[in-house]
């Protein structure tokens, strides 16, 4: 729908860190300080979004495999389940064997 250029130019201008294009949607990265700033400069670039979220994104990931990552995945189910835990964020970059062993 839009332009790579555009949006990206449009993002960078108003603040944003990166942007990136993840299948057919923009993923734009930005601090908090500047998060209603980008976003108000995409709308007056004339940019529509469909969703706009702060989210917890690690500077540094750890690298787990083997019982370490298993161990991690059923902790991350345990707290996902509870009522009360809206979000669960990591920093763990789980080995994809493990992750094709879970789906």
């Amino acid at each position: 729908l839009y332009e790579e250029d555009a949006v990206f130019e449009a993002a960078i201008e108003a603040g944003a860190e990166d942007v990136a294009l993840d299948g057919d949607e923009f993923v734009v990265t930005t601090d908090l300080a500047s998060f209603h700033g980008v976003q108000q400069g995409l709308k007056d670039a004339g940019i529509d979004f469909s969703q706009a979220e702060l989210s917890m994104v690690p500077q540094n990931e750890i690298a787990l495999a083997g019982s370490d990552a298993e161990s991690l995945l059923k902790l991350l189910d345990a707290l996902d389940d509870l009522d009360d835990v809206q979000k669960v964020h990591t920093n763990a970059d789980i080995d994809e064997q493990v992750l094709a062993a879970e789906g």
